[in-house]
């Protein structure tokens, strides 16, 4: 699972605003088939990983810390 997390970074949602959305769940989905990992555990538990990462990435953005173009 947490391999899976680490490929996700080039998934990442954008809105125009520079802010971050979220992963896209369905490329998330066709990467942890591909790697041999069962969807139905990563469905259930990558959207908690996902707010985590949200909310950290933006309060990072915001805070200057990161950029969107780091992203």
């Amino acid at each position: 699972m947490w391999d899976l997390v680490g490929r996700l970074g080039g998934q990442l949602r954008v809105a125009p605003s520079g802010g971050v959305l979220g992963w896209d769940m369905g490329a998330a989905l066709a990467l942890a088939r591909a790697l041999g990992v069962d969807p139905a555990p990563v469905a259930e538990l990558l959207p908690a990983v996902e707010a985590v990462m949200v909310g950290t990435l933006n309060e990072r953005i915001a805070s200057g810390d990161l950029e969107r173009g780091d992203l």
